[in-house]
């Protein structure tokens, strides 16, 4: 009996021994270095929606980024993650360990993509960007023009088109909801849509964010006097739906009556000409107070302002001399400035007709 107890005690002993070894080893599993990334610093791993514990568990093993999968399994359980683990794309660091990689999966750190909208982008420019997203799913109709605001926009791996296209839609009415209750009082225009119209012209205009404000005030101060608008690249959206024209404005494309030739129309066209980005348009909603009704390029990119006739005339002089300076052997002048109904607001290159 004797011998017998002391046989039991040695058993219990090693027994105890070994459940404390694996418990350090569990545990150890769990709190301390995962294994290395195969290649890099990373591992990328894709969690589908509707996968199973057992599931993730196995796709992280396979990964290589977890020593067990049952381990990773028992600790979701224990520690009641598992009800709580998120599909999507993870990064998962070299030797990060698998309590931090549970602790991720359970908070859903996805990996965010982005996708960036310039200003002026027309709607279709901007359905042709989400389509060479190789990472996004489905496919997204162009919406109306002017309906999306140019922003950053995060994403995630495997999402529809249709759903971001939707956020930048969503991200536009809030900020015009938001402006348009706030707008300056008296604007020559009554609804968001001609707003945005107007906007957008003042987008394609000038490349100078200092610039919206100002060249904003002039086609208001125009609107407001029953001057045409007169503005280049309303001409251009007409002749390509937005696309770059790679070539100056033709004689009779500047004289042609159409929709949306504002040399040829009172106010303004029937559909915005682009995207226009937060600043365009809350320089259309609150414009500064100026007495200018005209601009030209003024050979830096910028332009220069004018209140009357006759300064905008020697302005327009000077770009001229500037432009055959620059030797552009196939720009003529303009029709003369001062006819009636106005002048251009900014002169534009004219090529021959052939």
């Amino acid at each position: 009996m004797r011998r017998l107890m002391i046989m039991l005690l040695s058993a219990a002993a090693t027994l105890a021994v070994a459940g404390m070894l694996v418990a350090v080893w569990v545990a150890w599993s769990f709190q301390g270095p995962g294994p290395t990334a195969k290649s890099g610093d990373m591992t990328t791993v894709m969690l589908r929606h509707g996968s199973s514990l057992p599931e993730i568990a196995s796709t992280l093993s396979h990964e290589g980024v977890i020593r067990s999968a049952p381990i990773f399994v028992a600790a979701a359980q224990v520690t009641g993650a598992a009800r709580r683990l998120k599909a999507g794309e993870y990064e998962i660091a070299s030797r990060a360990s698998m309590a931090s990689i549970l602790a991720d999966i359970r908070d859903g750190k996805i990996v965010r993509h982005q996708i960036t909208i310039p200003e002026g982008r027309t709607s279709e420019m901007v359905v042709e960007a989400l389509a060479a997203k190789s990472d996004l799913t489905g496919v997204a109709a162009a919406p109306p023009e002017g309906s999306i605001l140019p922003e950053t926009y995060q994403y995630e791996r495997g999402e529809d088109r249709s759903a971001v296209l939707r956020r930048m839609m969503d991200a536009r009415d809030q900020l015009v909801a938001s402006l348009w209750s706030k707008r300056q009082p008296g604007l020559p225009f009554s609804t968001p849509e001609e707003a945005i119209t107007l906007a957008s012209i003042v987008e394609k205009e000038t490349g100078q964010a200092s610039e919206r404000p100002r060249v904003a005030a002039v086609f208001i101060n125009r609107l407001r006097q029953g001057m045409r608008l007169q503005s280049d690249p309303t001409i251009i959206y007409g002749i390509t739906q937005g696309r770059p024209l790679g070539r100056g404005i033709r004689a009779s494309e500047l004289a042609a009556e159409t929709p949306y030739n504002t040399y040829a129309i009172n106010g303004l066209p029937p559909t915005p000409i682009a995207n226009p980005g937060r600043a365009a348009i809350a320089a259309v909603l609150d414009p500064p107070k100026t007495t200018e009704l005209y601009f030209v390029a003024d050979g830096t990119g910028g332009h220069v302002f004018a209140s009357t006739l006759a300064e905008h005339n020697a302005n327009v002089a000077k770009w001229r001399a500037i432009e055959r300076t620059r030797g552009s052997a196939q720009a003529v002048a303009a029709p003369e400035p001062g006819l009636a109904g106005g002048a251009p607001v900014d002169a534009p290159t004219v090529t021959v007709e052939p």
